[in-house]
């Protein structure tokens, strides 16, 4: 019986703090608020020009004025009914007002702007007959319209960061031709001239004994065992043989008794030509790089630990890197890098048995500023070399006239001429009906040109005035494009 009254008596207390704390809980806290308790308000636009102030009239007596962010505008009361704005720095804030009530009557969003009066006065005193616009945008300049070069376009950029440091937008765009294309010429012509005269002699008899001059290497002695795989001249003299270099090209002999004297010339006379003449051509947008590599990869071993070899590739041929800046319409700057190489087995290194070439290069790299249409010579070289080489007998090579069988000497002499020409234009893209292939001017041949005139290719429709197709018949007649040749507009049109 106690337990159940204990019981009774814990639920009574909780239904009395329940019933206590209803009672003294406000009713609008366990409601939601009445319709119309808040009161908002549309704000009104005011645009400033930093620097620059207006007067605020209003239509009550004006008590309070609050400033969201004092350091973009500043306000002063000048009256009951005017409050004076000011813009200080560019941004946004608010204003409002307080009528003599308390009561809130009006706010304002203020826009500070930056002043573009002035800096539109500028450009065009700086910069006359350019299109330019300026508009402001939010705490920022923004530049639109067209500007005739790029060299004004950075001036325009330079003049406005005065005004708005760090807050210039590029809206604006370069007219005209944006697109260049660059012809190079690499012409090379390269002359060489060789005069060489070498004599060497042996002397042989009937009853073995033998000499031998060697002088420059033209001849040389071997053993009897290796006169059987070496060219030698009379291998059965005892006891050795002779073995002639690849570089005799006439010999003599003179027989008297048992007495026979062999002489081996070496007589050269070469008149070398070289003639190299590249042209590659490349088109790129201003502002961007373009590359072109007409040639190849050779293979070069490089050894590496624990006899294992890999395979770098080097590449040659005619290559041409350039990158174009258009200035104005008639003006553009470019850095330009030709280059033409040639591998060079002459100067070729042997690693494991692999043959490494060389590599003979031209190559020349600038930045020039030439007009549209105009060439320049970046590159040009006029080489020329000469060596003399005598090798002779002490005292026998001396001797007038009889002394050249006791000397060799060689002369070279090489001359090298080298010119690179630029050639930039401003160019448009070419209507692909209008361009000319060099594969246009193949033809192939029908058999009777294959086989019984031997010919390559076809000789092709004659070229009779017609009308092009879907042209009506008040159309005039013309002639059908030209089979073969390059002549005429490739890839591009002027402006």
């Amino acid at each position: 019986m106690r337990h159940s009254e204990r019981q009774i008596g814990m639920s009574a207390v909780g239904v009395l703090v329940v019933s206590l704390w209803l009672l003294c809980t406000p009713a609008s806290s366990a409601q939601e608020l009445p319709q119309g308790s808040i009161r908002t308000y549309t704000p009104q636009r005011i645009s400033l020009i930093v620097g620059k102030s207006l007067v605020i009239d209003t239509s009550v007596a004006v008590k309070r004025v609050s400033l969201a962010a004092p350091d973009i505008a500043e306000t002063v009361v000048i009256s009951p009914r005017q409050v004076y704005l000011t813009g200080k720095a560019v941004g946004t804030t608010n204003l409002t007002l307080w009528g003599a009530d308390d009561r809130v009557f009006t706010i304002f969003d203020v826009t500070v702007s930056p002043d573009i009066s002035q800096l539109k006065e500028k450009l065009q005193e700086i910069l006359p007959g350019e299109n330019i616009r300026v508009n402001a945008t939010h705490d920022s300049i923004a530049l639109s319209g067209e500007v005739s070069s790029t060299a004004n376009l950075s001036q325009a950029l330079v003049v406005s960061e005065a005004f708005a440091p760090k807050k210039v937008i590029n809206l604006a765009q370069v007219a005209g031709v944006q697109q260049v294309m660059l012809e190079v010429r690499v012409a090379e012509m390269s002359r060489s001239l060789a005069r060489r005269l070498g004599v060497n002699f042996t002397y042989a008899t009937s009853n073995g004994t033998f000499g031998v001059s060697l002088l420059n290497n033209l001849t040389a002695v071997v053993k009897p065992s290796e006169a059987t795989i070496v060219p030698t001249i009379n291998p059965a003299v005892a006891p050795f043989g002779q073995a002639l270099s690849s570089a005799i090209n006439a010999l003599f002999r003179i027989k008297q008794g048992n007495a026979t004297w062999t002489g081996f010339i070496d007589a050269l006379k070469e008149d070398g030509l070289v003639k190299i003449l590249a042209e590659p051509t490349l088109v790129a947008v201003s502002g961007q790089e373009a590359r072109f590599l007409a040639g190849g990869e050779f293979p070069i071993p490089v050894p590496q630990a624990y006899n294992v070899i890999t395979i770098a590739y080097k590449t040659f041929g005619v290559g041409l890197t350039f990158a174009p800046t258009v200035l104005s319409s008639n003006k553009i700057s470019m850095q330009v890098t030709p280059e033409v190489s040639q591998l060079d087995f002459s100067t070729a290194v042997f690693i494991q048995g692999f043959a490494v070439p060389g590599l003979t290069t031209r190559r020349a790299s600038t930045v020039i500023e030439l007009a549209d249409g105009q060439s320049f010579a970046i590159a040009g070289l006029l080489q020329e070399n000469v060596r003399e080489v005598i090798d002779k007998f002490p005292v026998l090579g001396d001797i007038p006239i009889l002394g050249a069988l006791f000397r060799s000497s060689s002369f070279q002499k090489n001359d090298s001429e080298l010119i690179i020409i630029v050639t930039p234009h401003l160019v448009k893209p070419l209507d692909m009906t209008k361009q000319m292939l060099p594969t246009d001017q193949y033809i192939e041949p029908n058999d009777f040109e294959w086989y019984l005139l031997g010919n390559l290719e076809g000789s092709g429709p004659e070229r009779t005035p017609r009308r092009e197709h879907g042209q009506s018949k008040n159309s005039p007649l013309v002639l059908p494009k030209k089979q073969g040749g390059l002549d005429g507009e490739f890839g591009h049109i002027a402006p």
